[in-house]
């Protein structure tokens, strides 16, 4: 179980979060929407142990991020916006970074587990700069669940991405959430949101609760009505 409570923060004198509060168990996905600019981004890197919240308790399986910040590898994979790969390398080398210390083998991992499952086993040898957007997405992801995170973070997944990859990903964090791990994600793609068991609206720094089911025009109007 995940705890995540009253986390604030500010950056001068512009308060961003003023007490997001929710929790997540196995099992469960997560999706946060909400304008640019609306904090989810912090949100989410907080949590992940990437950034310094001003107060808030973070909890993974009785483990506090925000006092141990090194013990959120161990419980959390993170996928931010931006590819954090090295592009000159190839993408078996990225990907080694990763397994060296992994209880998961790589020769598994390629055959049959997440690296095959993101069909990324016929590039391995690529340099990892040559990747499409897609593909390099793909790879962020395989690597930040070498470790076999019991939790997965993902800061807009889709964006920008074609739609075998979109599929891809969604097949994966389907089969992921399956085997009772737990997925949090912030998205503006609506088939996205099919995976999520609950829904919430940042807007005016903190979370808003609304059906998980909603699309379209009564989206657009709950993002309104918090902003």
């Amino acid at each position: 179980m995940m705890k995540i409570d009253n986390i604030r923060k500010s950056f001068g004198k512009k308060q961003v979060l003023k007490g997001c509060s929710f929790t997540a168990a196995p099992g469960e996905c997560i999706g946060i929407i909400g304008t640019n600019g609306s904090g989810k981004s912090t949100l989410l890197s907080i949590i992940a142990g990437m950034r310094k919240a001003d107060s808030g308790v973070v909890e993974v399986f009785g483990h506090d991020i925000l006092k141990s910040p090194s013990q959120a590898t161990k419980y959390i994979g993170y996928i931010p916006q931006e590819n954090p790969i090295f592009p000159d390398l190839s993408v078996k080398d990225n990907l080694m970074l990763w397994y060296c210390d992994s209880k998961i083998s790589f020769d598994e991992a390629a055959r049959n587990g997440v690296i095959a499952m993101l069909g990324l086993t016929s590039v391995l040898k690529q340099k990892a700069g040559t990747l499409s957007g897609g593909m390099k997405k793909r790879l962020s992801i395989a690597m930040a669940v070498a470790n076999d995170p019991p939790v997965i973070i993902l800061d807009e997944p889709g964006a920008a991405l074609d739609l075998p990859t979109k599929l891809a990903i969604k097949d994966y964090l389907q089969s992921f959430i399956e085997a009772k791990g737990t997925v949090i994600l912030t998205t503006h793609d609506e088939e996205e949101l099919s995976i999520c068991s609950r829904l919430y609206v940042m807007g005016a720094g903190t979370l808003h609760t609304v059906p998980s089911t909603l699309r379209g025009q009564a989206l657009l109007n709950a993002i309104d009505s918090y902003n």
